[in-house]
């Protein structure tokens, strides 16, 4: 396997240092609970990875458009963090071919899902940043977005439910909605996650989705849809 992650290394640009750090990012809970795999799974690294890109994708659009506002700024960087945009990056780099899956997983055609790619690449990034730090990471991210960063500050045409719930809220309450896994269940290949949300006049909302990203978008639009009501009939997506 060593080897094989030389070829993935080059592909990102980093030499990890510490090869441990990838190989825990690149192991799928399934099969982490199927094998009882030292290094445990990814989901972790998962949690940093997708820290370490939001930030790192902010500052370099705040760096390219010096004049873009906040919200535009936020849709900018809700489309290249997506998850259609981050399983892109991931089959340019055959990443689904190196993570470690529980048979369960790969026989229920786990290997083929983005959102399974998309997770596995947030981990590896959290791992470079574990490896390198943040320099190191965010070197990383630029080269795996070369090509796509906008050239202008263009409101990309995409129906990212949470960026617009958070503009409405920073508008009307001048703060940001509040979002928590509440609780996952069902079988590790058809699992579901609950995502409570809770908007800053403490209205709290809860969606259910095949990812917690999901959920949290399912959230952001009911939340949208209530204040939509609430403010009149106001349109605010």
């Amino acid at each position: 396997m060593l080897e094989c992650l030389k070829i993935l290394q080059s592909d990102i640009h980093y030499e990890f240092s510490e090869v441990k750090f990838l190989i825990t990012a690149l192991t799928h809970s399934s099969y982490a609970n199927e094998t009882g795999s030292p290094s445990g799974h990814n989901e972790r690294l998962e949690f940093l990875g997708d820290a370490v890109l939001e930030l790192s994708v902010s500052d370099e659009l705040f760096q390219r458009f010096p004049e873009a506002p906040e919200g535009m700024l936020t849709l900018l960087r809700s489309k290249l963090v997506s998850e259609t945009s981050l399983a892109a990056v991931a089959r340019r780099l055959n990443l689904a071919s190196y993570i470690l899956l529980g048979k369960g997983e790969e026989n229920q055609g786990g290997r083929e899902r983005g959102s399974l790619a998309s997770d596995a690449l947030e981990a590896v990034l959290g791992a470079v940043y574990q490896d390198g730090g943040f320099a190191a990471a965010r070197e990383v991210i630029r080269g795996l977005f070369e090509g796509h960063w906008p050239s202008e500050p263009a409101a990309p045409k995409v129906k990212d439910y949470k960026s617009r719930l958070q503009e409405h809220t920073q508008r009307i309450y001048k703060s940001r909605p509040i979002y928590a896994l509440s609780k996952s269940f069902g079988p590790e290949h058809e699992k579901q996650f609950e995502v409570s949300l809770t908007l800053p006049d403490g209205e709290e909302i809860k969606a259910i989705g095949a990812s917690v990203k999901k959920a949290e978008q399912k959230a952001a639009r009911k939340a949208l849809e209530a204040l939509r009501a609430f403010d009149g009939g106001e349109t605010v997506f």
